[in-house]
């Protein structure tokens, strides 16, 4: 299975000439948040996928791949409607910025079709493979340091997925299951695919079919696949042929038959690089036993490097920013007196190095920052306690419906993480009577909420607090402590002559 790269099918006018029928809404989600359009779009291989569609989700303003899978009898689905279920959960907890989003799924058994839709992130720059042909067709060669910095992105991803508790196996890494976005960002599609292939095949309707089943792309797996149980060496192996092909851009092939394995193993010996021949080959090792883990490629001599100052910086400025106000970075570079020296090297032997405010750009700063956040330049040079648990579900609890679309009024979900850092910053309006809260939540699975309204003097502290448990940005055992929090804060804020007020509390 693959989640391929999900091309549109239009006519000859093009996107900009797309007509109403194909943004016509055919179909919503139960909650209303997702919109499936007319417009197809090319899911080949994947198995028992009927149809995938573009779709629109109402509250981002962004598209995304409405995905159906068909099964052929309804009492069959409904025998295996609890593994389904399980099995879709535990994808709605997988959060990676290298992993293309799992956002939602829903059950619809009406009448006598039975089937599962779920939501998925849409990938529109297209996937490695097609990034790899089009480097070649321009006589282009890769760069070194592009090599490294996807190698080490996919590498994140599958130490993520292998060191969950149970272990997720890709089993269908390829280079077309590989995305890349214009920014540089490696992401992963078709974690799904063992759900399909090794779980319930028997009950989809059509045939399932493999994306290894695919001539071209056998040379992807591993020589096991299939005749013993799965484990993190398939996908390393996998990993391997793509770290390959993006450095030589394509292993050649005899027409449309299999890429043989004396083709790969030319393709390894002409690599130039000796560090880069070695850790494709390690990967590619005969005996599962030998290859190396995900985790420990990323400690490879030709990857592993010493991370900067900067990188460091960074990453500690990210995932503390729920902290800091919004635009801190823009308006404390602007206070900065340009001349003045932020950092200085003595030495005994030599004039000193003066590093001044005015040689870093804000402009390259903040692109550097957006890009840690997106996950281009990952910390994965670090020993960590290994097993894992599974991550929560960044979504709110899923519930389970079985028609299209109700008239009827859904649960109200309910918010189960627990606060362990609270701060709140309090700005006085114009007004004088009204003042704007801004709260930042830092959830027990380091997840971080921030929310803003403005309040009046006559608004009690219980109230918001319960306002915030109705609508499930809060457990119901933190309401106290919040009111209790906010209180506190108000207190200070109103009788006091300061414009702005800010409180910080760890929850105990």
């Amino acid at each position: 299975m693959t989640m391929s790269v999900p091309e549109r099918i239009s006519g000859s006018g093009g996107k900009e000439e797309e007509s109403e029928d194909e943004s016509e809404i055919l179909e919503e989600s139960p909650c209303g948040r997702w919109q499936k359009r007319k417009e197809q779009l090319s899911q080949g291989n994947v198995p028992g996928l009927e149809s995938a569609s573009l779709a629109m989700d109402t509250e981002e303003g962004v598209e995304v791949v409405w995905n159906e899978v068909q099964f052929s009898d309804k009492k069959v689905f409904k025998s295996h409607e609890d593994r389904i279920k399980e099995m879709f959960e535990n994808l709605m907890q997988v959060e990676h910025p290298n992993i293309v989003k799992f956002h939602k799924y829903w059950l619809d058994a009406r009448e006598s079709r039975a089937r599962v839709i779920f939501i998925t992130e849409y990938m529109s720059s297209g996937s490695l493979k097609q990034f790899l042909k089009k480097t070649k067709k321009n006589h282009k060669t890769m760069n070194g340091k592009a090599w490294k910095r996807w190698c080490t992105q996919i590498l994140s991803a599958m130490s993520y997925l292998h060191s969950c508790d149970p272990p997720i196996i890709h089993g269908n890494l390829t280079c077309d299951t590989i995305f890349i976005q214009h920014n540089g960002l490696i992401k992963i599609g078709s974690v799904w695919h063992r759900l399909f292939v090794n779980v319930f095949p028997e009950a989809i309707h059509g045939n399932v079919h493999q994306h290894r089943d695919v001539q071209r792309n056998q040379h992807f797996f591993a020589p096991e696949y299939g005749h013993s149980e799965d484990d993190y060496s398939i996908d390393i192996y996998s990993f391997g042929i793509c770290a390959l092909e993006m450095a030589v851009l394509e292993i050649q092939a005899n027409g449309d038959n299999a890429v043989s394995k004396e083709a790969v193993t030319y393709a390894g010996e002409s690599l130039e690089e000796p560090l880069m021949r070695e850790f494709s080959q390690s990967c590619v090792h005969a005996d599962p036993k030998m290859r190396p883990t995900a985790h420990d490629l990323l400690f490879h001599r030709v990857l592993f490097e010493v991370h900067s100052l900067k990188l460091l910086a960074a990453h500690c400025f990210i995932n503390n920013q729920y902290l800091l106000p919004e635009n801190c970075v823009e308006e404390k570079t602007k206070s900065f007196d340009p001349n003045g020296i932020m950092a200085e090297i003595d030495h005994t032997d030599r004039p000193g190095v003066q590093l001044k405010y005015s040689h870093v750009s804000p402009l390259e700063l903040d692109k550097f920052l957006e890009d840690v956040k997106n996950g281009i330049y990952p910390l994965m040079n670090f020993a960590s306690q290994r097993p894992h648990a599974m991550p929560r579900a960044l979504s709110l609890s899923q519930e389970h419906m079985e028609t299209v679309k109700t008239p009827s009024p859904e649960p109200q979900e309910t918010e189960t993480r627990k606060v362990v850092q609270m701060q709140c910053n309090l700005e006085a309006s114009e007004e004088g009577n009204i003042c704007h809260l801004s709260l930042f939540l830092k959830m027990d699975d380091k997840l971080h909420r921030q929310l803003s309204c403005d309040i009046l003097p006559t608004d009690m502290p219980r109230d918001l607090a319960s306002e915030l448990v109705h609508h499930a940005f809060i457990c119901e055992e933190d309401c106290e402590k919040l009111a209790g929090f906010l209180e506190e804060a108000l207190g200070k804020h109103w009788e006091g002559s300061s414009a702005s007020t800010s409180v910080t509390a760890v929850m105990q």
